[in-house]
């Protein structure tokens, strides 16, 4: 049994594939082929898969994970949800501009006025273009989208983000970011 200090989704199992124990999955890695490369994958309940082979089909890899040698094993996997350890992603191999989903969620949202719109709890992609989910204290979540023009700047080592409330659609007009003050600190009574 695994416990992952900070889990990374790699993939979710569809159904059956055949009679000896493949199966669908939906895998969330750049090369899906490469979901193999990163080492056991785990599931929430502690349980680990090894990938034994893989391939491509259509817009799906099928997997052999060791163990899973039947149509019915295989069929009892339908909807889980595979999980690295985040260290298990390399680093190196990104660009200046790219960033793990992960990395991401809990990074606070702020405009250049010291604003904050919230924290990052979720991105997500619904097919035009990645949306990052604000949730501040007290405010029912929001979407905006992840794009140069509403996210000017990521600070992993600060924690934070610069965004454009403006472009990311949480104002309307720009005669309101002027009713917006910076957060400042409460002081204890």
């Amino acid at each position: 049994m695994t416990k992952l200090e900070n889990p990374v989704l790699m993939a979710t199992i569809g159904g059956a594939q055949g009679l000896r124990g493949e199966v669908r999955a939906k895998a969330y890695t750049a090369d899906p082929g490469a979901l193999g490369d990163y080492g056991h994958l785990h599931s929430m309940d502690g349980r680990s898969f090894e990938v034994l082979e893989i391939r491509e089909m259509k817009n799906v890899v099928v997997v052999r994970f060791r163990g899973v040698n039947d149509r019915n094993a295989a069929e009892a996997l339908n909807g889980l949800e595979l999980y690295i350890e985040r260290d298990n992603l390399p680093d190196e191999e990104l660009e200046d501009d790219e960033f793990y989903y992960a990395d991401l969620e809990g990074l606070e949202a702020r405009d250049d006025k010291g604003v904050s719109y919230g924290t990052v709890t979720g991105v997500f992609d619904f097919g035009a273009g990645d949306l990052l989910e604000l949730k501040g204290p007290g405010k029912r979540p929001v979407l905006i989208p992840f794009s140069e023009a509403s996210v000017l700047e990521i600070d992993l080592e600060a924690g934070t983000l610069l965004i454009d409330p403006l472009a990311a659609g949480l104002v309307d007009d720009p005669e309101e970011l002027s009713k917006f003050t910076p957060d400042k600190p409460k002081k204890k009574k």
